[in-house]
């Protein structure tokens, strides 16, 4: 039995939809396989270029989770795992760990993924709501915008010039760009600050000459580190979210229901995310930027997304081109990712809008503020060796205290 059906005469779509198990002939299916390729490919490639990780590895293993992906959720979801921007927080401020003890949070945090996906598939999404309300979850993400603002501001200082020509790129595309140039924004943006960095003679081609033309990625091994380990678990939460946000998405657009799917996308996640980490990449997350080419498109089919995780996996095998997108200047990194740190943070508030949080409530407002501010004002605490910053802090209040406070005001009533 073949994995798609060809649809119609696999030439045109009829303005008809093409559903996740049909495909249309194998040159416009590869055509359609790049063009998300290019709607990822720049998040994916910010991730491990902030954060210290090897571009090549993050985006092997990018490229091996979509095709996990689409194996675990058996053709039924169609999506791309690339670099998740929820890890580059905490990563980045472990980053003086080094990159082994960066890895085994990687991996702790997948692990843990993998098994709350394994208890959604036995128990049903409704465990999700119980343990994680919106308010929660909305919170957490909010953190994770905005504990490494500061960062992406000293970064951003670092070349203003690179950094406001990026972040002008992204937004006129974002704002006034129609579909390519919309979904392609942050893309655009990076490429551009990146040859005016050029230009300016501040990027540093020479790896990027020495480089081979093929050659192994730079695979590490990972180090567990009980500080490294608790400030990457919060991640878990959002990618919990951005999987099941995936999930509702895809059934939205196409009609279906795909409810028994949640655990399945979880777990392919989680293993996705582990296995990146045994390896030396970043942990991955649904994209976003995918879903809005598909709305575009009307092209489901997960045949496209099998070429994309094709073509990920054979550039990561490219040095020279690995090189080269490893030169992207500090500027550049910064002015994408205040606007890429921005967006994260307004995603946490669409949580909570959406499902009409009440901060008027005490509970809310008093355990979100007080997070919040932990998390942003970076409040570290030390536990005897134990150095705790303020992601892990702010994540710890809103997840433990909230439930806590809602049973005692219950209680009282």
């Amino acid at each position: 039995m073949a994995l798609w059906t060809v649809h119609g005469d696999g030439r045109t779509t009829d303005g008809d939809a093409v559903s996740p198990q049909e495909r249309l002939s194998w040159p416009l299916t590869v055509g359609f396989g790049a063009q998300h390729l290019v709607a990822m490919v720049g998040a994916t490639i910010l991730v491990p270029a902030t954060t210290g990780l090897p571009v090549g590895t993050t985006l092997l293993f990018s490229g091996v989770g979509t095709l996990l992906f689409l194996v675990i959720t058996r053709n039924r979801v169609p999506g791309y795992l690339g670099a998740s921007f929820a890890f580059v927080a905490p990563l980045e401020a472990a980053r003086g760990e080094g990159v082994a003890a960066q890895l085994g949070g990687v991996v702790a945090a997948g692990l843990l993924v993998i098994i709350i996906g394994v208890a959604v598939k036995a128990l049903g999404v409704r465990l999700l709501e119980a343990v994680m309300p919106p308010v929660v979850t909305g919170a957490v993400v909010i953190l994770i915008g905005l504990n490494l603002s500061h960062r992406a501001a000293t970064s951003f200082s670092a070349q203003p010039l690179l950094a406001v020509v990026t972040m002008g790129i992204i937004l006129l595309c974002g704002v006034l760009g129609r579909r390519l140039f919309f979904r392609l924004s942050v893309l655009l943006g990076v490429v551009v600050g990146w040859a005016l960095g050029f230009a300016l003679g501040v990027v540093d081609t020479g790896a990027v000459a020495g480089a081979a033309w093929l050659g192994l990625p730079d695979f590490h091994a990972p180090e567990l580190r009980p500080a490294v380990t608790l400030l990457v678990l919060p991640v878990v939460i959002v990618l919990v979210a951005e999987n099941v946000g995936h999930v509702k998405a895809v059934a939205g657009l196409t009609g279906r229901n795909l409810d028994g799917s949640v655990g399945d996308s979880i777990i392919a996640n989680g293993l996705s995310t582990a296995l990146a980490g045994f390896g030396g990449g970043s942990g991955t997350s649904t994209y976003s930027e995918n879903i809005g080419v598909m709305g575009v498109t009307r092209v489901y089919s997960t045949a496209a997304y099998a070429v994309t995780g094709a073509l990920a996996v054979l550039l990561a095998f490219s040095p020279k081109a690995t090189a080269a997108l490893g030169s992207v200047p500090p500027g550049v990194v910064g002015g994408a990712t205040l606007v890429l740190l921005g967006l994260i943070t307004l995603v946490g508030v669409r949580i909570w809008m959406d499902n009409r949080v009440d901060l008027a409530n005490p509970g809310n407002a008093l355990v979100g503020g007080a997070a919040l501010v932990a998390g942003v004002g970076d409040l570290t605490l030390r536990l005897g060796e134990l150095e705790l910053g303020g992601l892990v802090w702010g994540s710890l209040l809103v997840v433990i205290l909230h439930p806590v406070m809602r049973w005692l005001r219950a209680a009282r009533r």
